[in-house]
């Protein structure tokens, strides 16, 4: 039976129960979600639960509602060995992205994760620019960052990549692994610690599932061939769920991202581009956007070849990308608002008529 503790319980989450009148319920984690129903681990046991009909309600954006990784209040049935979430403590760090499609929300992809590894192929998947995408939603998350570039064994200049992946991801540990010969991973053990909580993400096709499967010790996890054609995978994970390692740590599951568009970045953007970041504080103006202005340090270091100039457009896509979500974003939350003053007004003037009112 495991702890809090080895479930990754801490101070942080204690404090938000300091005082707090618990009414027969206990703290559990989400390990598990499908259709609506939720798998729980606590101290005391695992139960199949379902939301209370009032954190229903109140959760108006499915940010709202548990997601794998969250530390809830769940009441447990035992009769039924099934469990009702009453409460979702507040998250330390979350993994979120914009759902895919036409529609402006937040999606969930895991709470309270310590250490994000970013999974990358060494072979045909291998591209800067879509780490220095993931990077920005792995800063923003309020986790840390660790790249992983996977399939060691299959690649003749394993060197001259670490070097390229360093460069993108300025400040963050990179590391190349092979999940088919178990190269490398001896460096992953500071990161794989008792009660710390691990996600993995990238695209298909990286080894997400193999690399878990290396590191729990057996083939749990499904996993299927890229195709040959473009070395992309066929989304093997369809579902998130939270896995106990051998020695103690926790890891969550991710499905490959079909559709990956950043939600809100500002703040991982100028983690991912740190070292633009600190170009700019030479540039001639405090407001300089790098695109051409007299006396900018970012467009003198791509001249003298002292910087790449591909990073610089990624730099430049990412930012057009997060303003203009923003906006979309904006547009979202007023339309909302509007929408509940309408409701509001139809439900006062409905109460008002059904008083006699005139």
């Amino acid at each position: 039976m495991r702890s809090l503790a080895d479930l990754g319980w801490s101070e942080y989450f204690q404090k938000q129960l300091d005082g707090a009148k618990l009414e027969h319920s206990l703290p559990a984690r989400v390990a598990g979600e499908h259709r609506g129903f939720y798998r729980v681990i606590a101290e005391r046991g695992a139960w199949l639960a379902e939301l209370a009909g009032r954190l229903r309600y109140d959760a108006r954006a499915r940010g709202g509602l548990p997601a794998v990784g969250d530390w809830v209040l769940v009441r447990p049935r035992l009769s039924e060995e099934r469990a009702t979430i009453v409460r979702v403590l507040e998250r330390r760090s979350k993994f979120s992205r914009k759902t895919a499609g036409r529609k402006t929300e937040e999606q969930i992809v895991a709470a309270n994760i310590d250490t994000v590894f970013l999974v990358s192929g060494l072979d045909g998947d291998f591209n800067l620019r879509r780490i220095e995408r993931y990077l920005t939603l792995v800063w923003e998350s309020g986790a840390r960052p660790v790249v992983l570039l996977n399939k060691a064994d299959l690649c003749d200049d394993v060197a001259a990549r670490l070097l390229a992946a360093e460069a993108a991801a300025p400040g963050v540990p990179v590391h190349a692994v092979s999940a088919a010969t178990g190269a490398g991973f001896e460096c992953l053990g500071r990161y794989l610690l008792r009660g710390q909580t691990i996600a993995f993400v990238g695209s298909s096709g990286v080894g997400k599932s193999t690399l878990i499967n290396r590191l729990i010790g057996e083939g749990k996890l499904p996993t299927q061939p890229v195709r040959a054609g473009d070395q992309r995978g066929m989304h093997t994970t369809s579902t998130r769920e939270l896995i106990p390692l051998p020695g103690g740590a926790l890891v969550v599951d991710t499905p490959g991202m079909r559709e990956l568009q950043l939600w809100d970045g500002s703040e991982g953007f100028g983690a991912a581009f740190a070292d633009i970041e600190q170009l700019a504080r030479q540039c001639r103006f405090t407001d300089c956007s790098h695109r051409g202005e007299p006396g900018c340090a970012v467009a003198d270091a791509v001249a003298a070849g002292e910087f790449d100039e591909n990073r610089l457009h990624s730099y430049h896509k990412l930012e057009r990308e997060l303003e203009f979500q923003s906006t979309k974003h904006d547009r979202a939350v007023r339309s909302a608002a509007e929408k509940s003053i309408r409701k509001a007004h139809k439900a006062m003037k409905k109460l008002y008529r059904e008083r006699g009112g005139k």
